[in-house]
């Protein structure tokens, strides 16, 4: 019995790690479409933008064109330090409603959850023009914080309906005899429950982190401003009306790229895991 269970498991694991490989060459090949023509010429990337660069066509205008004009090491770490503080708010935040979701009962349970889920149908740039409005009255335009709070409210909804679903399955008796040993609640929710749902925790990080990254949308709208711009914001300098500096595009795409794939290798193991997980019995 315990032999078909582990089989099962083992079959599981190797399903998923099949299928995440499948979609990650799919998902890698623009990316190394991009990287490859961001070291040719103009005339290259478009008489053979499959051809990777050779002696005749290796070129790094476009590199050296972004780090010569704006600030983009400036903006990249404006996307950094967006990217990192809501991650960090929504993954605590999210982790601690999920928590309490899950581990209390107390009235209107369950209507607050199906209230916190809606957010996951509901998008948030509906709400575009209050938001700008309230970001206004607070004076926060033109700030980080400006895009730290909507970037947490866009990812909370997300992290909840996932984390809410891994705590509830985490051991009672391990949470009881916590408190027995006279552990608090944040010490149980820190010290037991948390590095049990690690693998959940990483796969809200993935999937909550790209959308920020590569969000146009509100830094054009809440922190247009050269000292808060992003790195997609600022990569916009290049594309013009009727001529655009593809090489620069391309290569300020390329950079915009690697913080995405370094958190993903760093993620790519505990992701799997949190996919895998309930799969079987």
């Amino acid at each position: 019995m315990a032999f078909s269970r582990a089989r099962r498991n083992l079959i599981a694991e190797l399903g998923a790690h099949a299928i995440l490989l499948t979609f990650t060459v799919i998902a890698l090949f623009p990316v190394l479409l991009v990287l490859i023509n961001s070291l040719k010429t103009k005339k290259a990337i478009f008489r053979a933008p499959l051809a990777p660069p050779d002696a005749e066509t290796f070129d790094l205008i476009g590199y050296a064109t972004v780090l010569a004009q704006g600030n983009f090491p400036f903006y990249f770490w404006n996307s950094l330090f967006v990217t990192l503080g809501s991650l960090f708010l929504v993954l605590l935040l999210g982790a601690m409603a999920a928590f309490a979701l899950s581990e209390y009962r107390f009235p209107f349970n369950r209507f607050v959850a199906l209230y916190m889920a809606l957010g996951i149908m509901v998008p948030i740039r509906l709400g575009t023009v209050g938001i700008l409005n309230l970001m206004v009255a607070t004076g926060l335009v033109n700030t980080h914080w400006a895009l730290i709070l909507v970037y947490t409210a866009q990812g909370l909804p997300l992290s909840i309906f996932i984390l809410s679903e891994f705590m509830a399955v985490v051991s009672k008796d391990l949470k009881a005899a916590g408190r027995i040993d006279g552990l608090s609640e944040y010490a149980i929710f820190f010290r037991l429950v948390l590095p049990l749902v690690r693998p959940a925790m990483a796969t809200v990080a993935v999937f909550t982190m790209i959308p920020i990254w590569n969000d146009l949308w509100f830094p054009l709208i809440l922190a247009p401003a050269e000292e808060t711009k992003t790195l997609t914001l600022g990569a916009q300098v290049f594309v013009g009306q009727f001529v655009s500096n593809w090489n620069a595009i391309l290569a300020a795409m390329a950079l915009a790229i690697i913080p995405v794939l370094i958190l993903y290798l760093i993620f790519s193991r505990q992701l799997i895991r949190g996919i895998t997980a309930g799969a079987v019995k």
